[in-house]
């Protein structure tokens, strides 16, 4: 007889193996429950949607990056503390590697996901954009804030394309990377000259 799923990882590897092997939009919360052996009432007290298995514990790492951006001392430069910070949000160990590439590429490239996606970027941009504003002395939905935002985030999907498309590749070099070379944008580009690089 099949073991009873009894943790919120157990029931979280489950779906993402499902979810593998027949596709996320062929697999239903029922065929996740019955595959996990627990009723659809019990998927629900772990999961709000089908939707949110794929981003794991998401808001409880958003919620550390948040509380690491408070602490971080002000001498760090702000977009250096972005990075810093996107980095640390993105480190596993070794061996949950090819768990995560597996979650990223559905998270990354399944149109079924992308609506829900959009809500959490939103929210992880919304951090990175309180911590600049903090910085810049404007408010959060300024556009200089809300601009790190959408270039952190842009930044840190690029990287993570690049890995997807390259086996061989490490996620925080290429994190690390992304972001310096991202850092070098403002310095490079003078939208008053015409938009000519310098």
């Amino acid at each position: 007889m099949k073991r009873r799923v009894t943790t919120r990882g157990e029931l979280e590897r489950v779906a993402l193996d499902l979810f593998i092997e027949r596709g996320f939009e062929a697999t239903t919360v029922d065929d996740i429950a019955a595959a996990a052996g627990i009723g659809r009432r019990t998927f629900f007290r772990y999961f709000a949607s089908k939707n949110d298995v794929v981003w794991g514990e998401f808001e409880a790492l958003l919620a550390d990056m948040e509380a690491w951006l408070d602490a971080v001392d002000d001498e760090v430069p702000l977009w250096t503390a972005v990075a810093r910070a996107v980095v640390r949000f993105n480190s596993l160990p070794p061996e949950a590697m090819a768990a995560h590439r597996e979650r990223m590429e559905l998270i990354l490239h399944i149109p079924a996901l992308q609506a829900h996606s959009t809500l959490q970027y939103a929210e992880w941009r919304r951090v990175v954009a309180a911590f600049a504003a903090r910085r810049l002395g404007c408010g959060p939905a300024d556009l200089e804030a809300q601009l790190v935002g959408h270039l952190a985030l842009g930044t840190a999907v690029a990287a993570y394309e690049t890995w997807l498309a390259d086996p061989a590749s490490d996620l925080p070099s290429l994190l690390d990377n992304a972001f310096a070379q991202a850092g070098t944008v403002p310095s490079t580009y003078r939208a008053t000259d015409g938009g000519d690089p310098t």
